[in-house]
């Protein structure tokens, strides 16, 4: 079965969520179980949009993290899907 484009988010934002201060670009899109054009087309509109911010860590290099907004995001995204099933 083919996901829908917010099951797509929800699962970016998902993994971002679970990886804490680990997400790195590569790791989110293997644990969305994304190919890399669907990743970078969703996430650049993430970060775009302010849902996923960039955070250049010294220790470990770019990592990303969720913003309040995409907290946000991911939380109305949970109650849909809730609602849908």
């Amino acid at each position: 079965m083919q996901r829908s484009r917010w099951e797509l988010i929800l699962d970016i934002l998902g993994v971002i969520s679970d990886e804490g201060r680990r997400a790195k670009k590569t790791r989110i899109m293997k644990k969305a179980y994304l190919d890399w054009w669907s990743f970078e087309k969703y996430f650049a509109k993430l970060q775009e949009r302010g849902f996923v911010e960039k955070i250049e860590d010294p220790a470990v290099g770019t990592i990303y993290g969720l913003t309040e907004r995409g907290k946000d995001l991911q939380g109305r995204l949970k109650d849909v899907g809730a609602i849908l099933q």
